[in-house]
């Protein structure tokens, strides 16, 4: 059997015509088109249709992250527009923390035109509730592609926060090749979105009404919400021939402490809700394996690495991993499990945790298709090519499926 390492990327390219991605959502959003897979037979429906064609036992796992206007631009005094891409906070370290200091911040970010900002300082002002604050960037040290930038702002009562809402601008995905516009900031977040940190939306969530969301009640059909703050490399295409040779980025998840024990316990199926929520829940199953071996494990041991997956150790039983991270948590009075994730999920990984997904129709040789083939026993092509024949919608702000093995 082929090792994944092993796999050859360009066995999952398709022919992916410009017409066919969406370049701008529907009006309506749960107006857009469901392909069902379900035990190797695929149907179609309308996304308002989910709560009906969803297995009555199902639990629905969201992510609830929320995207930052993270992309920010100065002016130098030559005249040259740097941009600043915000993509972790760096000091404070915590999201949460960083969004709310004022005064200065630091984070990791990507520099556009970067060969003009060798030195110096960039300053803009921005108005805020009538006042103009100075709000200035230093740029540190490199680290890989990115850069160490150091933020500071005149006005003690402004929040970093508040400076990326009035100063930034929403970063919708490069394949879209059109420039923001004043509707994404609407439609380019879901309607549950709750924790600031994206630089990307969960976009299978963006198909969701309240009225879905109500029907999914009506039904009795549980929802739990996690977070993984999607970063920029969600759109890092795989340039090496083989996996082997690609490295996944990291990613910062946050998950509460109830939803872990209900997975624990719950007989009910559960279907992740975009492939953001299907690497967190997959990966709090290696969390809890490496916690069964070393209970008293350093937080910072939890991250979970790439190729874990396929190290070849024993496996455990999925609900006694998670019970090990409740205990973990118990046993440090911790109500939430924060850490990171570098996990990379393709064919040869077995699914521990999700029996079910809904996601979008993702790009050629990308990382997101290798785990949906993983998740469909490597039959991707069948649905690519109903879906390419039947009209559907691509990427972010394209049609939908729900995969059901």
């Amino acid at each position: 059997m082929q090792k994944t390492q092993d796999i050859r990327i360009e066995d999952f390219n398709y022919p992916l015509p410009d017409e066919r991605i969406a370049k701008f959502p529907l009006p309506r959003r749960d107006r857009s088109k469901l392909l069902v897979y379900r035990q190797g037979a695929i149907e179609e429906h309308h996304f308002y249709n989910l709560p009906e064609v969803l297995p009555p036992d199902s639990l629905l796992v969201f992510n609830n992250t929320r995207v930052i206007q993270a992309r920010l631009h100065f002016r130098k005094e030559t005249g040259a527009l740097i941009e600043v891409f915000c993509l972790e906070p760096l000091e404070p370290h915590e999201y949460a923390l960083s969004f709310q200091s004022t005064g200065s911040c630091s984070w990791l970010c990507l520099i556009g035109n970067l060969k003009k900002w060798k030195s110096g300082v960039l300053t803009q002002e921005v108005e805020i509730d009538g006042k103009v604050v100075h709000f200035t960037a230093e740029r540190g040290l490199p680290h890989g592609n990115a850069h160490e930038v150091r933020f500071t702002w005149d006005a003690p009562e402004v929040t970093f926060a508040s400076l990326l809402d009035h100063a930034g601008e929403l970063p919708i995905p490069p394949y879209l090749n059109r420039e923001t516009e004043e509707s994404d900031k609407t439609t380019y977040q879901t309607v549950y979105s709750k924790i600031e940190g994206s630089v990307a939306a969960p976009t299978a969530g963006l198909h969701f009404t309240p009225e879905v969301l109500e029907a999914l009640e009506n039904r009795g059909i549980p929802r739990l919400e996690l977070t993984l703050h999607v970063g920029a490399g969600t759109f890092k295409p795989v340039k090496s021939e083989t996996l082997e040779g690609h490295e996944m980025h990291t990613e910062y998840i946050s998950v509460g402490r109830d939803l872990i024990d209900t997975l624990a316990h719950t007989s009910r199926r559960v279907i992740a809700v975009g492939t953001t929520s299907v690497r967190t829940l997959e990966s709090l199953y290696y969390i809890g394996k490496r916690l069964a071996a070393e209970p008293d494990a350093a937080p910072q041991s939890l991250v979970v690495s790439q190729w874990q997956p396929y190290d070849g150790s024993a496996e455990i039983e999925p609900r006694e991993a998670l019970r090990h991270i409740v205990d973990y948590l118990d046993s440090h009075g911790m109500t939430r499990l924060v850490t990171a994730t570098q996990i990379i999920i393709a064919p040869g990984y077995r699914y521990h945790i999700v029996q079910g997904m809904v996601t979008n129709f993702h790009q050629p040789q990308s990382t997101l298709l290798l785990l949906v083939s993983a998740f469909v026993d490597g039959r991707w092509h069948e649905i690519y090519d109903y879906a390419l024949g039947h009209g559907f919608r691509f990427l972010s702000y394209g049609d939908s499926s729900l995969l059901l093995p």
